[in-house]
């Protein structure tokens, strides 16, 4: 009988470059709301870089931020703050 293969904790190497897909309701205030929500987990992110695109009837914005991950931890509590927000309808 072979061993059992140790689990994979992880199948990202940090740090890495991690893109974060967020989208709610156009609304004033959304992509302000996720840029603290993102620096409060990764200081080093530039809002400048983050991606914004409106849906075909501009009834919901979708925000790419990336993010330099330095651990799982790290990005299961961007998640978890990003999925707990209000204005927040989805995060990929």
């Amino acid at each position: 009988m072979s061993p059992a293969a140790p689990p994979v904790d992880s199948l990202i190497e940090y740090p890495s470059a991690f893109p974060i897909k967020v989208m709610g309701p156009t609304q004033p205030g959304f992509a302000q709301a996720v840029v603290a929500v993102v620096l409060r987990h990764a200081p080093d992110f530039d809002p400048s870089a983050i991606e914004m695109r409106a849906s075909r009837e501009g009834r919901y914005l979708s925000l790419t931020a990336t993010v330099t991950a330095r651990s799982r931890e790290q990005l299961d509590a961007l998640y978890r703050d990003l999925c707990d927000h209000p204005m927040v309808v989805m995060v990929l």
